[in-house]
């Protein structure tokens, strides 16, 4: 019988990706940065974060967030970048239109977007109990300083209804949204599935994402899972994309990988609270 493999602490690992959260805290740690470096990790690269604001937060809802001062926020990208580099960049949480300005105009400063290096936007509205989690003046800037500097866009289908004023309901009003998000700039849009059984009022068996790259569309299937918690499932889906694209897959691949591991995330979600727990990502522990 083989021996356990020793540890040795003076071996030396190459660095692996960087990935960067560009987003909010959640107190109760199912929901923006956390969930997102948990992904990062689970996903093989090392997540450095940017903290645009401080929510006040648990399973039940939000009541209150704190953004930080614009400056600060572009500082936190701006130093992350110049020493460890950054391989591939998320936004969740971004508040207000005067941080989202910082941030891309900082983004444009050290390659983030337009740059070269991937830049996922998950255009965070609200809260998954419709806490409203962005200033009724920053959507626009979304929509004019984001999504034309993004390589992916991740809108769920109220964010979709926001940003385009198209209600998804089938696969053609899918493709509608996707067309009407490219006209904002944005080169890669990810349509995801899974409030469509909501928004269209039939039942769904199957959980499908569309992905559309310059108006090729690719399709990613999952069973549709009856679970009650999936706080952070959109949060964890954009960052385990990111992770891939750190990494350095395709666009396609990239969201393959994010499909399997938020479909894996839902599976094993758990009740924590008196409200919605979170996807989960402990199944990845090895320990």
């Amino acid at each position: 019988m083989s021996e356990a493999p020793q540890h040795d602490p003076t071996r030396r690992r190459e660095s692996p990706p960087v990935a960067l959260s560009i987003a909010g805290t959640d107190s109760g740690g199912g929901a923006g940065m956390t969930a997102d470096v948990r992904a990062f990790a689970a996903c093989g690269v090392h997540g450095a974060v940017a903290v645009t604001a401080v929510t006040v937060q648990n399973s039940l809802g939000v009541s209150g967030f704190h953004p930080i001062p614009p400056e600060v926020v572009a500082d936190q990208i701006r130093t992350v970048a110049g020493d460890m580099g950054v391989d591939a960049a998320k936004t969740g949480m971004l508040a207000t239109a005067e941080i989202i300005a910082a941030i891309a105009a900082v983004c444009d400063e050290v390659g983030i977007g337009s740059g070269g290096i991937p830049f996922v936007v998950d255009p965070v509205a609200a809260s998954m109990h419709g806490s409203s989690l962005l200033a009724d003046d920053a959507l626009d800037a979304v929509r004019t300083q984001l999504l034309p500097r993004a390589t992916l866009v991740t809108p769920n289908l109220d964010e979709i209804a926001l940003l385009v004023d198209v209600k998804v309901v089938d696969d053609a009003s899918a493709r509608e949204a996707a067309r009407a998000l490219h006209d904002l700039g944005a080169h890669a849009v990810l349509v995801k599935g899974g409030h469509l059984e909501a928004t269209s009022g039939r039942r769904q068996d199957e959980c499908v994402d569309l992905l559309s790259i310059d108006a090729v569309v690719h399709e990613f299937r999952s069973p549709r899972l009856d679970r009650p918690h999936t706080h952070g499932g959109g949060d964890s889906l954009a960052s385990s994309i990111t992770a891939g694209l750190a990494r350095g897959m395709s666009l396609v691949d990239a969201v393959a990988l994010g499909k399997r591991y938020i479909t894996r995330a839902v599976e094993d979600s758990y009740p924590l609270g008196a409200g919605h727990g979170p996807v989960s990502s402990l199944w990845a522990a090895a320990l």
